[in-house]
């Protein structure tokens, strides 16, 4: 007689999770990059989590309210800016696309995340004045255009180093530790803060070494067919260079912006996508700086209680969910699995509407949670998604034409937001904001859904590019078996 299985306890499921991030769980020869990799990730996100968008809100929201010299106004533009700057710095990934060509990826990435730390590091000596205000938030641009630079550039290491039908699953796994060490930051910056409005001080040197320790184990990272790759590149556009000149900088980037407009002219498919995902990340990216200041003038929560719902729980979320959508990454072409992951987004933006007008702080952690849903997919989309169109050697321009119209939207939604928030509130309806959010994502996620039954009219439902990568230089010893 056979018995029936047991269902497994939750300690067996936690650790069938927990040993899926060992090393030992891939090929021998992705093993050593991989296990470099992902402990930089542990430390490196303690930095850059300080100066992580809804931290950041919350932190200039409440540390500068009622400062002489600083109007209300002004503070919650200064908000809008801080919620911008990942975005802002975004439309500088073109420029680092095109410096990186022909250049040693690790060897570029390292640097660019040493200047994060610095700039992270240096917020500790600005005063809660005005003049305080203006540096914190230049601080945060820079540091965020330089984690641009590493974010356009590691995409490409990740497709030279792990294969196709691995990479959304190694890049979930990277994911979910670095989410966690987020959250981490997170807090401690939340809980400092409310013990000491004058924390940060000490708190952000301290998170920008831990960052500098992370940055010294990913320079051990080696990059498969670094040689031939730099050769492809060159051979693409050639090599572009860091001038002194300002007028060949400008050339540069008129140039670099051109061949990124016209990627969007040559691929249908890509430009599409592109269209649906500024519409869609409008709408995502209006969310921040109102939940900010909603928090705070009309809840009158804690530091670490705003950070709970704006950054701690969406990203405690994500390593639950991160595993679910990297299956699904992994056998999906990226416009089936924004049809699908997007209404995530258009969830998180009800609730949040809901929250806002009924003034319920648990709302707002509810909301949190769906945030962490789509954050989720999104880190997998966001770093993967443009390789379902590009070929190697275009892979960071693809990349940058990505990001770069991330910037865009970016630098336009916050303010957007704040602004919207202010009109309405004349009329006491400042929580339509979210109502705002909500229509936006919802009409940017049946775009994602129009494209893929275009996509299944037309064939392409099966169509899922898989671009050969550059190999291993002659005398190396590849690292991938295939």
């Amino acid at each position: 007689m056979k018995h029936a299985a047991h269902p497994r306890s939750l300690v067996e499921l936690f650790t069938s999770w927990l040993w899926g991030f060992h090393p030992r769980t891939l090929p021998p020869m992705q093993r050593a990059n991989y296990a470099r990799e992902l402990l930089s990730w542990a430390f490196l996100p303690i930095m850059l989590g300080a100066i992580e968008g809804g931290t950041m809100s919350v932190l200039v929201k409440k540390a500068w309210t009622g400062v002489p010299g600083i109007s209300p106004e002004l503070l919650d533009f200064a908000v809008a800016f801080v919620s911008a700057a990942p975005n802002f710095a975004n439309l500088t990934s073109f420029i680092w696309a095109r410096v990186s060509r022909g250049r040693d990826k690790i060897r570029f990435i390292s640097t660019i995340q040493i200047g994060t730390c610095l700039c992270v590091a240096a917020v500790a000596a600005m005063p809660l004045n005005s003049w305080g205000l203006l540096g914190t938030c230049i601080l945060v641009l820079l540091a965020r255009a330089a984690w641009t630079g590493v974010i356009t550039v590691r995409a490409a290491v990740w497709r030279q180093n792990y294969p196709k039908e691995r990479r959304a699953s190694i890049a979930g796994k990277m994911a979910s530790v670095q989410s966690v060490m987020l959250a981490l930051a997170g807090w401690i910056v939340g809980a400092s803060m409310d013990f000491s409005p004058q924390s940060f001080h000490v708190t952000f040197p301290v998170l920008a070494i831990v960052g500098l320790y992370g940055n010294s184990i990913f320079r051990g990272v080696r990059l498969r067919g670094a040689g031939r790759l730099a050769r492809s590149e060159r051979a693409e556009s050639g090599r572009s260079t860091i001038s002194a000149n300002p007028m060949h900088t400008a050339a540069m980037a008129g140039d670099a912006l051109h061949t990124n407009w016209r990627v969007l002219v040559e691929d249908r498919g890509y430009r599409q996508f592109m269209i649906w995902m500024f519409v869609f990340g409008m709408g995502n990216l209006m969310i921040g700086a109102p939940q900010a200041i909603v928090l705070e003038d009309g809840l009158g929560a804690s530091y670490l209680q705003a950070i709970l719902a704006t950054t701690v729980i969406p990203l405690i979320t994500m390593p639950l969910i991160i595993p679910i959508w990297a299956r699904l990454l992994d056998r999906v072409h990226v416009v089936r699995f924004r049809a699908i992951h997007s209404w995530s987004f258009v969830a998180a933006a009800g609730t949040l509407w809901l929250a806002a007008s009924l003034g319920q702080l648990w709302l707002f952690y509810v909301a949190g949670a769906f945030m962490g849903v789509g954050f989720a997919g999104g880190a997998l989309a966001w770093n993967l998604g443009h390789q379902d169109f590009a070929t190697p050697e275009r892979d960071a321009l693809y990349m940058s034409v990505h990001v770069t119209l991330n910037g865009i939207r970016g630098v336009i939604a916050p303010f957007l937001a704040v602004g919207l928030y202010k009109s309405l509130g004349a009329w006491g309806l400042q929580n339509w904001t979210f109502g705002a959010c909500f229509l936006i994502n919802t009409i940017g996620a049946v775009g994602f859904v129009l494209q893929w039954r275009g996509m299944q009219r037309q064939g392409k439902d099966h169509e899922y590019v898989r671009y050969p990568e550059i190999g291993a230089d002659e005398g190396e010893v590849p690292t991938d078996p295939r």
